[in-house]
C-alpha cells in the first residue's frame, strides 16, 4: 500500500460518526488527484458489519482492526493498534475526521512517526496543500507537509460533503494488533453524553438560518415566516443566540449544530469560516446577503445580492404562492 491513502473511520457503539464519510470523501479526492488509492480503516471490537458496510465504497481494502482492549476507546490502545497497521501499510497519507475522539489520540499517533497532526483541514488544494485557519477564521494558512512520510491531518466537519464519498466494492481484511492490557493506563468512565436538545435541527430537510443582516430581534418574524411557508426550520449564526434573540440550540456552526438539510437558506449572513463548517454539507444553500463579496456566496449553489427586508417578504409571498 506504500504511497497510497488511509483513511481511519470513527464509530462508537456499533455506529459512524458522520464525519468519517466526510473524510472519507476527501481521501478519494486526493487520492484521484494523486494517482493513488484510498483504503480505509475501522477500529474497536465486533465490528464485522461496519467493516462489512464500509465495503460498498469505492476503497482498494477496508481494515477491520479488531481487538478486545478496543472495545472501548482509549487513546493507548487506538494509538497502539494504528500505528501497527500504519507500520505494516505504510500509507503516505492518514486522513482523519476532526473529532473530540480524533483530537485526542492522533497528536500523539503522529508523534511516533516523528510528525505532526495537520488539525482541522477546511481544504486540500494541489499539491497536495492543506488549508486551515487561524485566528477563528481570519486567516487562511497553506501547510504542505515535510519530512518522510506518512503525513496525518484531520478533516474539519462540514469540509467536504458525505454523499459525495464515490460507491464501489472492496476486500475486507481483518488486522488483530498486538496490545498489553497492562500498556493502557487509562481508565475510561461512561461517555460524556449532551443532554437532549429540543430542536434537532440535524434531522430537518429545511433550514432557514438568519446572522447580523437581520439587524434587530424585532426583524425575526419575517425570517421565522418563511421558514414556516417552506415548512422548515429556522436557525442562527453564533451572533443572534449569543445576543440572545434565538435560543442557543438554533445555532450553526463550530460551536453549535453541524447540519446538511436538502435546502439552506442563509439570510444576512456573511459566511465566517466558524458558520460554514456547520453547513458546508448542505445539499443546495440559497445566500441572500447585500455585499457581493460575503464568503457565503463561496459555497452558495443559488446568491441572491440585495436587500434581504425586500427579498424575504416577496420570497415568503411568492413561496405561499406556489403552494395555493
Amino acid at each position: 500500500m506504500s504511497g497510497n491513502i488511509l483513511v481511519i473511520m470513527e464509530q462508537r457503539g456499533g455506529a459512524w460518526n458522520r464525519m468519517s464519510f466526510e473524510t472519507l470523501a476527501a481521501g478519494q479526492q486526493l487520492a484521484t488527484e494523486l494517482g493513488q488509492t484510498v483504503s480505509a480503516a475501522v477500529a474497536g471490537q465486533g465490528i464485522d458489519a461496519l467493516a462489512n458496510e464500509l465495503a460498498s465504497k469505492k476503497l482498494d481494502r477496508v481494515f477491520a482492526v479488531e481487538h478486545e482492549l478496543l472495545n472501548t476507546y482509549t487513546a493507548d490502545g487506538f494509538s497502539a493498534a494504528l500505528e501497527q497497521l500504519i507500520k505494516k501499510e505504510q500509507p503516505s497519507y492518514v486522513l482523519f475526521p476532526h473529532t473530540y475522539q480524533v483530537r485526542d489520540f492522533a497528536p500523539k499517533l503522529a508523534t511516533r512517526f516523528n510528525q505532526v497532526l495537520i488539525s482541522d483541514v477546511t481544504a486540500i488544494k494541489s499539491g497536495p496543500i492543506f488549508v486551515r485557519q487561524l485566528f477563528q477564521g481570519k486567516l487562511s494558512m497553506d501547510v504542505k507537509p515535510g519530512g518522510a512520510s506518512p503525513h496525518f491531518a484531520s478533516i474539519q466537519a462540514g469540509s467536504y460533503r458525505a454523499e459525495q464519498a464515490q460507491d464501489g466494492t472492496a476486500q475486507v481484511e481483518k488486522f488483530t494488533p498486538q496490545l498489553d492490557a497492562a500498556s493502557i493506563r487509562t481508565k475510561p468512565q461512561e461517555p460524556f453524553r449532551e443532554s437532549a436538545r429540543a430542536v434537532d435541527l440535524t434531522a430537518a430537510e429545511i433550514i432557514v438560518s438568519v446572522g447580523r443582516g437581520i439587524k434587530e430581534k424585532d426583524n425575526i418574524p419575517m425570517v421565522e415566516e418563511l421558514a414556516k411557508a417552506l415548512g422548515g426550520e429556522v436557525a442562527a449564526s453564533r451572533p443572534i443566540c449569543d445576543n440572545g434573540w434565538l435560543p442557543m440550540e438554533r445555532q450553526i456552526g463550530s460551536s453549535g449544530q453541524t447540519v446538511s438539510p436538502k435546502l439552506y437558506m442563509a439570510v444576512g449572513i456573511s459566511g465566517a469560516i466558524q458558520h460554514l463548517v456547520g453547513m458546508k454539507g448542505s445539499k443546495t444553500i440559497v445566500a441572500i446577503n447585500k455585499d457581493s463579496n460575503a464568503p457565503i456566496f463561496e459555497v452558495a449553489d443559488y446568491g441572491i445580492v440585495g436587500d434581504l427586508f425586500e427579498v424575504i417578504p416577496a420570497l415568503t409571498e411568492e413561496v405561499k404562492k406556489a403552494k395555493g
